[in-house]
């Protein structure tokens, strides 16, 4: 269980600095996890908040209010603290570019903290932050230049999705960064809207996101909700992309028991390696990790520093 420490603020991230202070506090979190009786592996999407224009009332934690940070300082718990240190940067790099790993089922090596790009460079229509501030749209950084920074401090893992159209930008920051594409970790998500619309849908969905991306496969593609009636056929659909070599690894999000139970009754072939869902100290369902680490699928967390 990642421990309560670090989930209570929102952290915002708006510089090399504080990018590498999440990455730290990340990294120790998901190792204290690993010693942790009864806790399935759980791999952190660390979000940033570089993009998004913050409710000063949801940020409010122990009498202080999150804000903007400045150049090489931070904001931890009410504090400042400064990350100048070249030796403290170089080894916060380090540390995340050689973060502990999570086996998948075909040996597949992924990273225990991958850095969300959800609402970083632009706020989907949908999102609840959009519908109650009218922020839809916005940006106050690109997600090109949030996500060069990521790469630039040691992320080399990054969960991206349809729904969170910016996948074109992630792939700009990948393609300037110089990285070479086997030191990446790729996972992407098909939405509700393409599933319901079927197989052809979905094809055309994931080469829009390979092309988008820069890549001809990604690590692992997952189902990003289990639409009602459609969630079936869409992972069959995730099946054949994965036996053609578009994706290596292919899996779920959002799902509940009751709909990974419908999935495995429908025939499906190949095991899911992943289901993402929140797991964080508030919202710590036991039964459900429990059930999916009896089944062999990796728990990757998201919101798992909370907000």
């Amino acid at each position: 269980m990642v421990p309560v420490a670090l989930a209570r603020a929102r952290i915002l991230v708006s510089n090399h600095q504080t990018m590498r202070l999440v990455a730290v506090t990340t990294l120790l979190a998901t190792r204290a996890a690993s010693f942790t009786p009864h806790v399935a592996p759980l791999v952190a999407t660390v979000p940033t908040a570089a993009a998004e224009v913050s409710d000063p009332a949801k940020n409010s934690h122990r009498g202080g209010v999150a804000r903007p940070i400045s150049r090489n300082r931070s904001i931890w718990g009410g504090t400042t603290r400064s990350m100048s240190s070249a030796t403290e940067q170089d080894a916060a790099k380090e540390a995340l570019i050689n973060c502990p790993t999570i086996p998948l089922k075909d040996g597949t090596k992924h990273p225990a903290i991958s850095f969300g790009t959800y609402k970083v460079g632009f706020i989907p229509a949908s999102a609840s932050s959009a519908v109650t501030t009218g922020g839809a749209g916005g940006t106050e950084r690109t997600a090109e230049e949030c996500v060069s920074d990521a790469l630039s401090v040691g992320y080399r893992s990054l969960e991206c999705a349809e729904f969170y159209g910016n996948e074109s930008e992630v792939g700009k920051a990948i393609a300037s960064s110089g990285i070479p594409r086997e030191e990446l970790f790729l996972c992407s998500k098909v939405w509700t809207t393409t599933i319901e619309k079927g197989e052809d849908a979905i094809r055309a969905q994931l080469d829009k996101t390979l092309a988008d991306l820069g890549t001809d496969y990604v690590d692992l593609y997952l189902v990003h909700w289990p639409v009602p009636g459609k969630h079936v056929d869409a992972y069959k659909t995730l099946e054949k992309l994965c036996r053609e070599g578009k994706c290596r690894n292919i899996g779920l999000s959002n799902y509940a028991v009751e709909d990974y139970q419908e999935l495995k009754d429908g025939g499906i072939e190949i095991a899911p390696a992943v289901n993402q869902i929140e797991i964080n100290p508030f919202l710590y369902r036991k039964n459900t990790l429990d059930f999916f680490t009896k089944e062999g699928v990796v728990l990757q967390s998201y919101r798992s520093l909370r907000d």
